[in-house]
């Protein structure tokens, strides 16, 4: 059969770098840090005192008080970055066949705070069960996919990807096959997360996973650098709409991109680390590239992982030299998570939003806080170290690793007739 075109027409994003996504790109164009001191609780005697929080997010300006109680902060995040993506395309829900549009969203871990909050009020109780009848719902991680569809009367496909970090690149995969088998005409896909609790800090410092830099955290996140000490924790939701060509072209909307392919596979090897020879991230990136009929030297920009772990940050690189050969120092290399944090579950969504805005401006965004070259990484990768580069972008890729070994990558292009 004769699979359909798929094309990025709306996008959406809270984010610790702004709640807009004109305000995202220009955070990311400039290189601006979203991390600072943890203010969402005391963190006082965690290891790790600093994150990347959403700023200036009240949800009284969404959602009235009645409605807020519903919905834990992971998915309030993504019900309005769905509504600002759901706007952006210029959607008029009347005209549209709301049978044919679907929401797949992702979340790595669901309502953290939610669950957190409800089994300690009734630890520290006489051990009579008081729990909120909204424990449950809120805590899912399938809701925020259910309250969009709901708000909205779309009864296309409707779920939630859970991969670790992989989670909201897999919901994007998975959209973009089900458009282009024609079983759907778009979707808002995409993910949200709001880990910043101190279940969230505790288990990760457990890990040592996270940065402990506490004293510089708009340094703290260093993709790629010598001293780096783990990542740093993010929050946000970022939503996409994925549509079909001819369905986009017949309401005349505005095009963002095209999505050109998909890769996914695993590492078969360990529950937190990375194929210490990146193979799953190759396999993945390799899968994509066939997926949207390209060559490798096709390829002008990747979106790394890139997470700051002392780990990761080696895998990715010798991932990208051993499929790329001499054209890996041809493709401008970047971690935007050095700005967002990580993102977690949403991280897919945040860093996709971010290559599809670089094949559209053809600005590449920096990794910041680079100091140290790290003599295991090639120096001779083109990072993008800590100033924006402009060239023509005309494929971008984004990976997305997740514990457990899933990896995904996403593939985006100039849109042409």
């Amino acid at each position: 059969m004769e699979l359909k075109r798929v094309v990025v027409t709306g996008l959406g994003a809270l984010t610790p770098l702004g709640n807009t996504i004109p305000e995202f790109w220009e955070a990311l164009v400039n290189g601006v840090s979203g991390a600072d001191k943890i203010t969402l609780f005391d963190a006082e005697k965690f290891k790790t005192q600093i994150a990347c929080e959403v700023k200036g997010f009240n949800v009284n300006d969404h959602f009235d008080r009645k409605e807020a109680r519903k919905h834990d902060r992971y998915s309030q995040f993504g019900i309005v970055a769905a509504d600002q993506a759901i706007a952006d395309a210029g959607f008029e829900i009347e005209k549209l066949d709301v049978d044919r549009i679907g929401v797949i969203w992702a979340s790595g871990i669901g309502g953290l705070k939610t669950f957190q909050d409800e089994v300690s009020s009734f630890a520290k109780g006489d051990g009579t069960p008081r729990y909120n009848p909204f424990f449950i719902p809120k805590m899912i991680a399938d809701i925020c996919a259910g309250h969009i569809s709901i708000k909205y009367g779309f009864r296309g496909p409707n779920f939630a990807t859970v991969s670790a970090c992989a989670s909201s690149a897999n919901a994007l995969a998975d959209a973009f096959n089900l458009i282009r088998l024609g079983k759907a005409d778009a979707f808002i896909t995409g993910g949200s997360e709001a880990s910043v609790v101190e279940g969230g800090i505790g288990g990760f410092n457990a890990l040592h996973a996270i940065s402990t830099r506490n004293d510089d955290p708009k340094t703290a996140s260093r993709p790629f650098d010598k001293d780096r000490d783990g990542f740093v924790l993010g929050e946000g939701g970022c939503a996409i709409i994925f549509e079909e060509l001819e369905h986009a072209l017949k309401r005349g909307a505005t095009i963002y991109a095209e999505v050109a392919g998909c890769g996914l596979s695993a590492d078969a090897h360990h529950m937190t680390a990375p194929h210490p020879e990146g193979l799953g991230a190759q396999n993945c990136m390799k899968y994509a590239i066939e997926d949207a009929g390209l060559e490798l030297t096709d390829i002008d920009h990747i979106n790394t992982h890139g997470t700051s772990t002392p780990v990761g940050d080696i895998a990715e690189p010798k991932a990208i030299v051993s499929l790329f050969g001499e054209h890996s120092y041809n493709i401008s290399i970047n971690s935007t998570k050095s700005m967002t944090g990580h993102l977690l579950g949403a991280a897919g969504a945040i860093e996709a939003i971010a290559t599809i805005l670089t094949v559209k401006n053809d600005v590449v965004p920096p990794t910041i806080n680079h100091f140290t070259d790290d003599p295991e990484i090639d120096s001779r990768l083109d990072f993008t170290f800590n100033k924006a580069k402009e060239r023509v972008i005309n494929v971008g890729l984004s990976n997305t690793f997740g514990f457990g070994g899933h990896n995904a990558s996403i593939i985006f292009k100039k849109y042409k007739r």
